[in-house]
Order: structure tokens, then C-alpha cells, then sequence
């Protein structure tokens, strides 16, 4: 794999702990101080702080499904910016929840273990209601 393809796994990884309920994977796609800014849902430092909010704000879903897309990566040696859009469905039992809408900006470094988010901040563009 190159670098991008990495990085592209990487905003994949992402997804697919919350998707899978995994949520401790989510410390292999942060680093141990890494800042996430998601607005008003709120500030943390590290992935297992990122691993800890993810798996209480989804106790209740019954599926959430997270699609990572149009990554647009700017490589300048072992740091990366990345834009990445994201479109996520967060259902209940019922089948109402919520589709929210935005993209990520990421700082990603490359670390012994691989390319790592050290700085995330999440710009809300749509938020929808769903309907059971």
C-alpha cells in the first residue's frame, strides 16, 4: 500500500469500529494526545477518549452504518492533512435516529505503528431526523 491508500484505510478504520461496535479499535486510529473537535458534540484528547464517548453516544443504536468518502490527502513527509466526508445513519430499535452530514479535517502522522489522526475537527453540514 502506499501512504494515501494507508491513510484512506485509516478513515476507514475509523467507521468500522463504530459500525462493528468495536470501539477500542478506535485507539489504533488516534494518537495517545490527539485533539477531536466535533462541535457541539463535544472536545476530547486521545483515542481512548474518542473509544470512550463513541461507545456510550451508541449504546442505545440498534445499526449505525458510517460511509468515509472523496478523501483528499496532501502528503508532506511523515504528516498528512485530510479532508474526508462523512454520511452516517445512526438507527434505533424503532428505526428512527439520525443522519448527520459533514466532513472531517484531519492532521495524520506517521507513527512506528502507522499513519495515526493527531488532530481532528468535524464540520456539521446537514443534520436530519429519521422516521421509524
Amino acid at each position: 500500500m502506499t501512504g494515501r491508500d494507508d491513510i484512506v484505510a485509516l478513515t476507514i478504520r475509523y467507521a468500522t469500529a463504530i459500525d462493528s461496535q468495536q470501539y477500542a479499535l478506535l485507539q489504533d486510529v488516534f494518537t495517545d494526545d490527539a485533539t477531536v473537535d466535533y462541535g457541539e458534540v463535544g472536545r476530547w484528547t486521545g483515542g481512548a477518549a474518542v473509544a470512550q464517548f463513541m461507545e456510550q453516544a451508541h449504546v442505545m443504536a440498534a445499526a449505525t452504518m458510517h460511509r468515509m468518502t472523496n478523501q483528499a490527502i496532501a502528503i508532506d513527509g511523515d504528516v498528512a492533512t485530510v479532508r474526508t466526508y462523512v454520511d452516517a445513519l445512526i438507527l434505533l430499535e424503532d428505526g428512527s435516529g439520525a443522519n448527520p452530514v459533514g466532513y472531517y479535517d484531519d492532521v495524520v502522522v506517521r507513527t512506528s505503528s502507522g499513519w495515526r489522526i493527531s488532530n481532528r475537527t468535524y464540520t456539521s453540514i446537514r443534520l436530519v431526523a429519521v422516521q421509524g
